[in-house]
Formats: structure tokens, C-alpha cells, sequence
């Protein structure tokens, strides 16, 4: 029996396919306009249907570019099963349920090392053969978190946590001030040398199937700083990961990538990074929130916040900038 929310595209393409279903179920989708369906035919195994927004050209989809180019690293990704670019539906691989945050509340300390460690070992997968597979025909190598893309990213943090979700009223020279000091982070990012990131490497975008883990959501990837990926992953708006295990993971990144001798220097520009990173889910929370009309992101701001006053208040170069933001809203203060 199907979902009453299956969109008619779904039987559409069963129907073209000459494929049948036992079941339709809708699954938990992200935060993008795409919508994910579990198909479990009378036999073999369920596969899932990505129903996009609109009708897309499969050659020039940037999912099934970065697949290709993911795949062929390899770093596990859901493989595609078939296509209807006219339908907008994309057939791929069932993961199942299991996503990275959800293991971690079943795992035992050394299980959760485990994962994460894991993790780590894909990010240097996905940025060492991402140097050697560079290539223009491969989507990521040609967009990258630049100037505009970085200051695109901290004016959605001001509209839509700042003035948005916490109702803060900017002044023209406050939100000159705000933006001035942003922009100075924005510039440093944008000029630190560049690797492939997935550019949404977090617990949510880790699936667990067969003991190992595989990647998702990549669609969106760019290049950016080595930093971007770790600092998505080990400072996640949607996990708290111990002090102990979080300083594991970053000196297991530094002997994996031999830079154990930067790691001071490794420390600063990871923090810089989390701080752009955290603002921005910020903003993504609050749009979703006062845009959309979606309360679920509500419960991961407070940890996002604290993450962000964290490097705010850790750094003197910020303080200008941390009472800033504490007079657009109390939120920042400590």
C-alpha cells in the first residue's frame, strides 16, 4: 500500500519501468526541496526514488557527476539504479535507516571512536584522490567556496537567524559592523589553498549499511578549505562529541595527513572554519524555521550556538565581533 503523500510521478515511473511495489513509503527527507520515497517491490530488494522539484538532464545532474566522481576514488556512495530526468526521479541504492547520529546513541565508546575514525578516513580519501582525479569534467572542480560564495552564506546568517529567528533589528551601522568583521573571516577562508569537500559532511549524511560507513548528499560539492569537511563533521550542529574523543579526531587527521608538526596553526584555522561553518547552519536553522515553517532544526540551535560562542569568545581577534553580535541579540552573550 502506498503513502497517501506519493506524488504521481512515483506510480508514473513504476509504471514505465514495468516495475510493481508492495509498499511506498515516504522517508525523512533533508533540507533541500527534494522528496525520498522506499520503494519494496514483491521481490528483491527496496530501492529508493529522489523526486526532485523539476524535470533534469541525468548527464548533467550534478548528483550523478559527483557519484561517478566519488565512486571512483572509491568512497562508498549510494549506487544509481536507474532514471527518468523527465519525471524528475532518480532510482539509487537503499542504505536503509541507520545514519551515523543515529548509531551513536546505540554505541559504546569504542564504537563511536570507531565510526568516527572511519569518517576521518573518508575526508582524506575524498581530498588525496580528489587532487588526483581533478578534472573539468567533473562538476565540483569548477565551483568553490569563494568571496561570494562565503559572504552569500554569512548575509543568509543575518537575515535569517539574526533578524529572522532571534528578531533582532539591525541598524545601518551595525550591520556594517557585523558584515565588516565577517567579511574579514569570509577573505581569510576564501584564500586558504583548496581541496574537494563534500561541503555537508555531518552525522546525518553518513549512512551505516553493512557495518561500514556511506556517503550522501554530495551533490553540492566544491572545493574549499581542507579544514571545511573536519570541522562539518567533528563539530556537528546535530551531535556532542566528548572533549576527549573531539581532540582524537583532530590529531587523527593531522598524523593521517603527516602534518602532526602544524597542528597549533592546524587548531586556528579549523576554529576560523567552525565559526563560518556554525553561523551559516544558524542561518539554515532559522530560515527553515521563520521561511519554511519547520520547527524540527529549533533543537539543534542551542548547541550550534554555544559551539560558535565557544570560538567567539576563544580568539581576542573576535571580540570586536562577539559584541557585536551580543548587542543584535542576547543569544551571543556568554
Amino acid at each position: 500500500m502506498s503513502d497517501p503523500q506519493v506524488p504521481a510521478v512515483v506510480d508514473e515511473y513504476l509504471v514505465r519501468q514495468s516495475l510493481s511495489a508492495s509498499r511506498i513509503v515516504a522517508l525523512t527527507g533533508d533540507a533541500s526541496d527534494r522528496r525520498y520515497f522506499r520503494v519494496v517491490p514483491p521481490e528483491g530488494a527496496p530501492y529508493v526514488l529522489s523526486i526532485h522539484a523539476s524535470p533534469f538532464e541525468t548527464a548533467s545532474l550534478p548528483f550523478v557527476n559527483v557519484a561517478r566522481l566519488f565512486a571512483a576514488m572509491p568512497v562508498p556512495v549510494p549506487r544509481i539504479l536507474g532514471d527518468a530526468g523527465d519525471l524528475g526521479v532518480l532510482a539509487l541504492e537503499d542504505l536503509g535507516d541507520v545514519t551515523l547520529q543515529a548509531r551513536l546513541g546505540a554505541a559504546d565508546a569504542d564504537e563511536q571512536l570507531k565510526l568516527y575514525r572511519e569518517a576521518v578516513d573518508l575526508i582524506e580519501i575524498i581530498q588525496r584522490r580528489g587532487r588526483e582525479l581533478a578534472g573539468p569534467e567533473f562538476v565540483p572542480y569548477g565551483i568553490a567556496f569563494d568571496v561570494d560564495k562565503l559572504t552569500w552564506e554569512m548575509n543568509f546568517f543575518l537575515k535569517h537567524f539574526l533578524e529572522a529567528y532571534c528578531r533582532a533589528t539591525l541598524t545601518p551601522s551595525l550591520r556594517a559592523a557585523i558584515s565588516a568583521d565577517l567579511d574579514a573571516i569570509v577573505r581569510e577562508l576564501a584564500a586558504m589553498p583548496r581541496v574537494l569537500c563534500h561541503r555537508d559532511y555531518h552525522s546525518r549524511n553518513l549512512m551505516l549499511k553493512a557495518g561500514h560507513l556511506h556517503v550522501i548528499d554530495f551533490q553540492d560539492a566544491r572545493l574549499g578549505p581542507d579544514t571545511y569537511d573536519l570541522a562539518s563533521l567533528v563539530r556537528d550542529s546535530y551531535v556532542d562529541l566528548p572533549d576527549q574523543t573531539f581532540q582524537a579526531l583532530l590529531d587523527y587527521y593531522l598524523a593521517l595527513t603527516n602534518r602532526t608538526h602544524e597542528a597549533e596553526a592546524f587548531r586556528e584555522r579549523f576554529d576560523l572554519m567552525c565559526l563560518q561553518r556554525n553561523l551559516k547552519a544558524l542561518g539554515t536553522f532559522g530560515y527553515q524555521t521563520t521561511a519554511r515553517g519547520n520547527p524540527v532544526y529549533v533543537q539543534y540551535i542551542p548547541r550550534t550556538m554555544r559551539y560558535a560562542r565557544e570560538n567567539l569568545y576563544k580568539y581576542p581577534r573576535f571580540s570586536r565581533l562577539r559584541r557585536l553580535l551580543s548587542e543584535a541579540s542576547e543569544a551571543f552573550e556568554a
